[in-house]
């Protein structure tokens, strides 16, 4: 945070998600502790680099600076210009809407992420529960006895010294 406490354009802070920072970690969907967070502060991204000083660093120098968006319209494409000019044109009501769609979609994928994984772990268990079962029944059927008479057969066919 001392590197980039006094720069112009990034913004490197920490957030007690326990105390009176807990409403900003809500609406940004922390979690888990820590959590690093990095982008526009409208629309914060996961960090999911490295954890130690050169790697936030590295990471910091490449991708803390001002980006395409409605404050920086000059760091923007035609295409991407054209959306946000399309998106400002819109009435609050229609862009919450289209938000809360937007919104609604990300929850439809990550409850179905839920449920697969869910269909997984069951499915995983039954595998395990079976596996177990087939080891205990052949080991059960003889294995073992029948490897004690194998070991003895090739030891009775040496000679004694």
């Amino acid at each position: 945070m001392g590197d980039y406490k006094d720069h112009k354009t990034a913004l490197v802070a920490d957030v007690d998600c326990t105390a009176a920072g807990k409403p900003l970690c809500d609406s940004n969907g922390v979690q888990g502790f820590p959590t690093i967070k990095h982008g526009d502060p409208s629309n914060l991204e996961d960090y999911e680099g490295g954890r130690s000083y050169d790697d936030l660093k590295s990471f910091a120098d490449e991708n803390l600076k001002p980006v395409c968006g409605p404050a920086n319209l000059d760091l923007c494409d035609d295409e991407k210009k054209a959306e946000i000019e399309k998106l400002q044109a819109m009435s609050s009501e229609d862009l919450d809407k289209a938000i809360s769609e937007k919104e609604e979609d990300l929850a439809a994928a990550e409850k179905t992420f839920e449920t697969e994984v869910e269909k997984l772990q069951k499915k995983y268990q039954s595998l395990m529960e079976e596996k177990d079962a087939t080891i205990k029944a052949v080991k059960d059927s003889g294995l073992g006895l029948m490897k004690a008479v194998k070991s003895a057969a090739k030891d009775k066919g040496k000679d004694e010294l």
